[in-house]
């Protein structure tokens, strides 16, 4: 077996080659979805028994790098009292419901610890994942619970202009707790995904710690 680096990080010219590609990248494949039910179902799950949900109350949770949608339209559907957004940097976002155009890395404060929960299988496409992955914890309530979603398809070899990020599962927990240390508690679920034949997912639970 040939050796692989754990981690890379494509670079590029500027953040405008950055956005152009991924909004190109966004257009060309607006109708795949990579999220599936198997796995966004082990999510449900953990964020019913997990997140408390008085009478009255509703849930709040964002989607980052959604593309058409799919993710955002399950949770709305399948968790009861639920209000979930989606976020993608296309303008193509504003063909979907409940979708909204925005860069992932960038703060809104409007979001700033409002989000039950925040999903996402795009951490791949980040160019700076350790900032996107900051900017969503702030997101979270006290109580709030992040998951990334990660399989080999995120992984080094599979890294390239498109999706400039890449790290291998397994190294996954290790990369968080450099690089976010006491500030996070991380939980790993093992999923296999049910429209990518049979394709293993590591689904990263990170809840945030009072330090």
């Amino acid at each position: 077996m040939k050796d692989v680096p754990y981690i890379y990080l494509h670079e590029y010219s500027s953040y405008e080659e950055y956005a152009e590609i991924q909004r190109f990248h966004n257009r060309r494949k607006l109708d795949k979805v990579f999220a599936d039910i198997s796995t966004l179902d082990s999510i449900r799950e953990v964020i019913t028994s997990r997140i408390p949900q008085s009478n009255g109350t509703i849930l709040s949770g964002i989607c980052h790098g959604a593309r058409n949608g799919y993710e955002v339209k399950y949770f709305n559907d399948s968790l009861p009292s639920c209000s979930v957004i989606g976020t993608d940097i296309s303008d193509t976002a504003l063909d979907f419901e409940n979708m909204v155009v925005w860069d992932f890395h960038d703060e809104n404060h409007e979001w700033t610890g409002s989000m039950d929960f925040v999903y996402t299988n795009s951490l791949d496409q980040s160019w700076k994942p350790y900032d996107a992955i900051d900017t969503w914890l702030k997101q979270l309530k006290p109580n709030g619970l992040l998951f990334i979603e990660h399989t080999r398809k995120h992984g080094v070899e599979a890294a390239c202009e498109m999706d400039p990020f890449g790290v291998l599962p397994e190294f996954m927990p290790y990369l968080l707790c450099e690089r976010f240390g006491n500030r996070i508690a991380l939980e790993i679920i093992k999923s296999t995904k049910s429209n990518l034949k049979e394709i293993d997912a590591w689904i990263f639970v990170v809840r945030k710690c009072s330090v």
